[in-house]
Order: C-alpha cells, then sequence, then structure tokens
C-alpha cells in the first residue's frame, strides 16, 4: 500500500514538474556524474541487435526526471557522451541532458517519427514518415544531409565503417555513405522493410513483409542469399555465433544458421497464436522476446525449448533490454518491468499511466523509456 502511494505521488509530482525541485541539483548532479561511462548508441545497443546492455543498474529504480514531447514517443532513445536522443510523433528530434533532463536542442523531421535515432562520430541519423532520411549533427542539432526515399521509414539505421544502412517502405533496404548521404547501393525487396539490419561481419542481413530473411554483402549490395521465414518479418533479428533469432507474424521464433541457411528450431509458443512484432534479446544462455500474445517468453537458444513465460496485461510491441541479471521491457497498459533472467519473476514494476511501444535505453545506472503520451521517463538511483 505505501509503495503504491508513493508511485502514485512520485507521478503527480513528474505531471506538474515539481520532481526535480525537490532535490538539490548539485546532489543530483554529483549522483550522476559517475555513470556515463557507457553509451548506447543505436536501437538495440550494437550492430548485432543483442539486446544486451553492459552497465549497471540498482535493485531499485526511481524516476531521476521526465521530459514532455510535443504527442507520443514510439521510438527508443539513443544516449551518447551524456545526451539522450529521443524523436517523437510531434516531427521533433530531441536532445536532453541525462543528468538533469533539460532540452540542449530540438530539430523538425519532415513527418512523425518511429525511427529509432542511432549516432555514430558526432551525427544522429533517423527516417521519418515521408520517407526522408535525416543526418543532424549531434552538438549543435544542424543539419548536416538528408536523403529522400520513396516510402515511409521505421527502420532504424545500423552502421558499418563509413557506411549507414536503413530500409524503407517502398521495398528497398538503402546503403548510404555517411559522409554526405550519397546512395552506395540499394536492394529491393518485395515487400516493406519495417525491421532493422543487422551487421555480422562483412555481411547485413534483413527480414521483411516479403517473409524473407536477406544476407547481403556490404561492400556492393550484392545479394548473397534468401532465407524463408514463413511469414512477414517486421522485427530485427539479434545476431550471436552466426545465428539469426527472429519473431514471426506466423506466431513464431526462428534460430537459423546464416553460414549454411539451415533451421536450427523454431519456437511455436503453446498458449495462443498471436504475432511477435517486438525483437529478440539475447546472450548465449538465454533468448527473450516479448509477443502480441500479451506474454514474454524466455528460450535456450541452443535448442529453442522453453525456459519460462510471464503473462502481462496486454500485448507487448516494447523490444527487451538484458541488462547483468534481469530483462527491462514496457507494455501497452502502461507497465514497465524488470524480470529475474534466470526465474521470470518480477522484480521491479513501475505504472507509467499510458501504452508503451518503445524500448528501454540503458546506459550505467539509468535506463531511459517513453510513452505514447509524450513522456521520456529517466529512471535511476537518487
Amino acid at each position: 500500500m505505501l509503495l503504491n502511494a508513493l508511485y502514485k505521488l512520485r507521478k503527480f509530482c513528474v505531471v506538474f514538474g515539481f520532481l526535480l525541485n525537490c532535490f538539490e541539483p548539485s546532489t543530483i548532479g554529483l549522483a550522476q556524474s559517475n555513470n556515463l561511462t557507457a553509451d548506447w548508441p543505436t536501437w538495440r545497443g550494437n550492430p548485432q541487435l543483442t539486446g544486451v546492455s553492459t552497465a549497471t543498474l540498482p535493485n531499485n529504480l526511481d524516476v531521476l526526471w521526465t521530459f514532455q514531447t510535443g504527442i507520443g514517443i514510439e521510438s527508443s532513445a539513443a544516449i551518447v557522451a551524456g545526451t539522450v536522443y529521443v524523436a517523437s510523433l510531434d516531427s521533433q528530434l530531441y536532445a536532453v541532458d541525462l543528468s538533469s533532463g533539460k532540452l540542449k536542442w530540438k530539430y523538425r523531421a519532415d513527418g512523425e517519427t518511429k525511427t529509432s535515432p542511432s549516432v555514430s562520430k558526432g551525427v544522429v541519423y533517423f527516417g521519418d514518415a515521408t520517407g526522408v532520411f535525416h543526418a543532424v549533427d549531434a552538438a549543435t542539432g544542424k543539419r548536416k544531409w538528408i536523403f529522400k526515399t520513396d516510402g515511409e521509414i521505421n527502420s532504424s539505421a545500423n552502421f558499418s565503417e563509413d557506411r549507414v544502412l536503413f530500409g524503407s517502405y517502398d521495398h528497398h533496404l538503402y546503403c548510404l555513405s555517411m559522409q554526405d548521404g550519397a546512395l552506395l547501393w540499394k536492394v529491393e525487396t518485395d515487400g516493406y522493410v519495417h525491421a532493422t539490419p543487422t551487421i555480422f561481419g562483412e555481411n547485413v542481413t534483413v527480414g521483411g513483409c516479403d517473409g524473407l530473411l536477406r544476407v547481403i554483402r556490404i561492400r556492393d549490395g550484392v545479394e548473397i542469399k534468401k532465407i524463408e521465414a514463413g511469414a512477414y518479418v517486421a522485427a530485427s533479428a539479434a545476431l550471436l555465433n552466426n545465428r539469426a533469432y527472429v519473431g514471426t507474424f506466423g506466431n513464431k521464433v526462428l534460430c537459423i544458421d546464416l553460414s549454411n541457411n539451415k533451421l536450427i528450431w523454431q519456437y511455436d509458443p503453446p498458449q495462443r497464436d498471436f504475432p511477435f512484432y517486438a525483437s529478440a534479446a539475447g546472450t548465449e544462455k538465454i533468448m527473450v522476446v516479448g509477443g502480441r500474445d500479451k506474454i514474454v517468453h524466455a528460450v535456450d537458444p541452443q535448442t529453442g525449448k522453453a525456459l519460462w513465460t510471464f503473462a502481462t496485461k496486454s500485448k507487448i510491441d516494447s523490444s527487451p533490454v538484458i541488462a547483468g541479471d534481469r530483462v527491462f521491457f514496457g507494455a501497452t497498459s502502461g507497465e514497465i518491468y524488470a524480470l529475474n533472467l534466470e526465474s521470470g519473476k518480477a522484480v521491479w514494476q513501475f505504472e507509467t499511466g499510458s501504452a508503451i511501444v518503445a524500448s528501454p535505453a540503458i546506459v550505467n545506472g539509468k535506463l531511459v523509456i517513453g510513452t505514447t503520451d509524450g513522456v521520456l521517463y529517466c529512471f535511476g538511483e537518487r
């Protein structure tokens, strides 16, 4: 009872902007000054999209600050060098100070943005609903260049050396020069490319709404292989040891060996038949993915056997992130959860009051996530 009351009081303070005034600014800055040792530069945290953070989070997470955007947030944040970059459905890209939650700058795109921004070499990259892909200076918020596609962009950017890769609803995977946005190559598919491309070595793999997982050579855009996924693929593939782990709209999670195009296993939840929209997070010991069946599933990466499940109140489009011995994610019913990786039991929960489809961004000591009512939360230890 007391804990629920405290959460409600904290949420009241957050909404009316009083939370930060409850503490001395110098104390807040001191508490957070030692937590900027790691970055979360891209959606899923790394080029292989494993959704694993090396950060350490406190056992109990408190709201440190909130930031209100114009409309809703469906994309995940990137965090680099103490700055949070987050896009909103109000067509703005925001740069927010991680320590204080104060706005540094904002940049207006051509349309609403659902892609998660990606940061590399001092530049923020993201696409919008009008099909424009933007490169923005991370320090100033000034436009460096733009590139126009013929369809909505929901795919987040990934990087390979001096190249940036992303998909578009115009049925293409694009590879551009990071320097000036020049088109290096594009590969046509037979459906929307919603997923973020996964980098592995000299190749990139991406699933699409044509039900195929494609492997493409990065240097020249040559398609090396096509692998049948059996259904639409909106999720991005997590790559471990040349194996791609990806959920489909055919209600399955697949493990595919990319070296020989072999399906190693498929996980088909016995309870209900619902699509997997969220992407998986995984290590060599566990693979965790949320489904639209309102359940988080943990499976053995080697065998595909279920390790545990956790039921929520609503569908899960928020892709989980693993940090230490816990996995964090949001639900469309408004809760943010932390589950113990070994048991699948909830060890922390916070009620936001608004749906969550974004994924967490985690750096040392802090978790940042947005909600569909436009509030960006930063959790940590005061």
